[in-house]
Parts: structure tokens; C-alpha cells; sequence
């Protein structure tokens, strides 16, 4: 099953270009920069990555960003993972990026953009890994921050496909940046938000009515709320759910009570993600396999999940085929 997985054609769809940052490359990069970090080896960086919930994961999270200064640091970050991509036949991905992180401490909106941008240009050329940005509101920031981003972010409207939420969910619900996406949808980006993991079911509800977001990142809690199942359901959309990241933040205590095969025998289009591998112990490959594992996923379930994953991405209609056809024609041969 492992040599399947890894052969499977699949699209990320939930990923944090800033949770990839390897110790290995945190290293070079402060080194680079004459940056002091906190930490003497690459083996205590590894050491730190234990989480009991989302804010202490993101207090290192935030901490190990901060030595992404220049367009070559934001350049090679994404270069790295996308080469992962290409290794694990990632044929697509869609890219979360968190502006705020970089421009709060002086880094401009343009070194963030341009450089993360060019290695997806650059991916696309040689390693065959189409890409999308998404760009990514924190919430545990106020409304009218996140709109100083929406505004630096207009003459880079081209290079940009949609806005996220993401950061500290608990007191901060998606109806807090009502304003904000309705300017968003506005300027011509696809609403997105991080819903359920932490927060509630009433978070999700709020990110559809309130935000109208058209795909649920995590979306967990979802499930305590029969009338919202149905909603998602009969709305058609899909949850971009993050296996060993719910572990390690204890959103899950156990893979095994892993809710992801329940949400699809209710009819929910689940997609398998990484949402911030560098951290969570596994790129979408690992969360594949040990999900496999945990759950029992039969090939049949594995190919659903991926074709998921390709039918409910953002690209066009012609190149979501494209993908479904080598999906379909890879599962009759398999």
C-alpha cells in the first residue's frame, strides 16, 4: 500500500509555506543572515516540536519565521518543498502564505510575494508542480490589519488566486473579518477559511454564512452538528482535513479516532493534507500512509481522497480533467 500511495497522483491543498521551514534549512538561512536563533542544533530544533495545542505550536511557528528577511530566503523555503512535491507526486498544490508574519517585522509585501512566486514559476518549468497562492489573514490580528494586507497586496492581484484565515482560532471567529473578505471577493480572491479545528461547529457555520467560503480548512468539528453535515454536503464542499498535524496539536488524541473516514461515509469530500509538515512529523506522503494505517483505507478510498483533492482545488475546469484522467488511468492500472 505504501508503494501505491507514494506512485498516487495528488493535489495539497492545505499547506503553510512558512510550516515547511526544515531545521536543516532554518539553519542555513540564519546563518546567512546573521541571525541568532535560540537553538544550537539542528536536533534541538527537533526537540522543540512538541506541541500540546495550536498556540504553543505557533509561538515557534512565528519565532522560527523570523529569519525569512530576503526574496532568496522566501525563494528557497518554497523551492524546497516543491521539489518534496514532485518527489511525492504532488502534481498540484495550493500554497498558504501569511504576509503579516513578515511585514510586522519590516519585511515588505513584494520580497514575500516575489520571492515565493518565482520558485513556483520555476517548479512549474522544470519539476512539472503546477501551484496556487492563497494568501492568509491571521486572525489573532485585527480586522483593519488584515486590510492594510489586502491593500499591499493589490498590485500582486495577478499572482494570487485567494484569501485564507488562519493562526489562533479559540476568540477569534470568523465573523470578526466579515468586512474584510467581502472586500476581498471584491478584488477578485476566492474565500477560504480555517474552520472546526479548534473552534466549534458554530466557527464553521459562521465561515459559510458569514464569510461565504467556498472550501473548509480542517472542518473537524463539523461533525458535532448533524444540520451542518448536511449543509456541507448538499452544498458540495470540500474539507482540506490534516491528519498528523490534529495529533500533534491534540486535536486528535489517537489517528486511530480519526474522524477523516467517518466524514466520508457521511458524504463529506474529504481531502488528506499536511497543513505544516516540517512540524507535524510528515509531508502529505506520511499523512497518507500512516492514515492508511490507522483507518484501513482500501486503494478504493486512497483514489477517492486524491480525486477529491484535484476536483476540489482551484484550478480551471481543463486542468482539473487533465489530473482526473492521469488519477483514473493510474487506478486502472493499479
Amino acid at each position: 500500500m505504501k508503494n501505491f500511495i507514494e506512485n498516487l497522483p495528488k493535489a495539497e491543498l492545505h499547506l503553510h509555506i512558512e510550516g515547511t521551514f526544515e531545521p536543516e534549512l532554518m539553519f542555513e538561512i540564519a546563518k546567512r543572515n546573521a541571525i541568532e536563533i535560540p537553538f544550537k542544533s539542528v536536533e534541538e530544533i527537533r526537540n522543540a516540536y512538541q506541541f500540546d495545542c495550536l498556540q504553543d505550536f505557533l509561538d515557534i511557528y512565528y519565532q522560527g519565521a523570523g529569519v525569512l528577511i530576503h526574496e532568496q530566503d522566501f525563494y528557497d523555503l518554497t523551492w524546497s518543498y516543491l521539489q518534496k512535491c514532485a518527489d511525492q507526486n504532488v502534481r498540484h498544490t495550493e500554497i498558504m502564505f501569511d504576509p503579516q508574519t513578515h511585514t510586522e517585522r519590516g519585511v515588505s509585501f513584494e520580497t514575500v510575494i516575489n520571492g515565493i512566486s518565482k520558485a513556483c514559476k520555476d517548479a512549474q518549468e522544470k519539476l512539472g508542480v503546477s501551484s496556487l497562492l492563497i494568501m492568509s489573514y491571521l486572525r489573532h490580528l485585527s480586522e483593519e490589519e488584515a486590510f492594510k494586507t489586502l491593500e499591499q497586496s493589490l498590485p500582486f492581484k495577478h499572482l494570487i488566486k485567494a484569501v485564507g484565515l488562519d493562526s489562533s482560532e479559540k476568540g477569534n471567529p470568523p465573523s470578526k473579518f466579515k468586512k474584510v473578505f467581502e472586500a476581498s471577493v471584491k478584488e477578485g480572491y476566492i474565500p477560504l477559511a480555517h474552520a472546526g479545528e479548534e473552534g466549534d461547529a458554530d466557527y464553521v457555520w459562521e465561515a459559510l454564512d458569514v464569510l461565504k467560503i467556498v472550501r473548509i480548512d480542517h472542518g473537524n468539528n463539523c461533525l458535532q452538528d448533524e444540520e451542518l453535515v448536511n449543509e456541507i454536503v448538499k452544498r458540495d464542499m470540500a474539507l482540506t482535513v490534516c491528519p498528523l498535524s490534529n495529533t500533534a496539536l491534540q486535536v486528535v488524541k489517537d489517528l486511530k479516532d480519526h474522524p477523516l473516514k467517518k466524514m466520508m461515509a457521511l458524504g463529506l469530500k474529504a481531502t488528506i493534507n499536511s497543513d505544516d509538515p516540517a512540524y507535524f512529523g510528515g509531508q502529505v506522503n506520511q499523512n497518507y500512509i500512516d492514515t492508511q494505517a490507522a483507518l484501513d483505507l482500501t486503494k478504493d478510498e486512497l483514489i477517492e481522497l486524491a480525486r477529491n483533492s484535484f476536483q476540489y482545488s482551484l484550478l480551471e475546469d481543463g486542468k482539473k480533467t487533465l489530473l482526473l484522467n492521469e488519477l483514473e488511468a493510474y487506478a486502472k492500472e493499479n
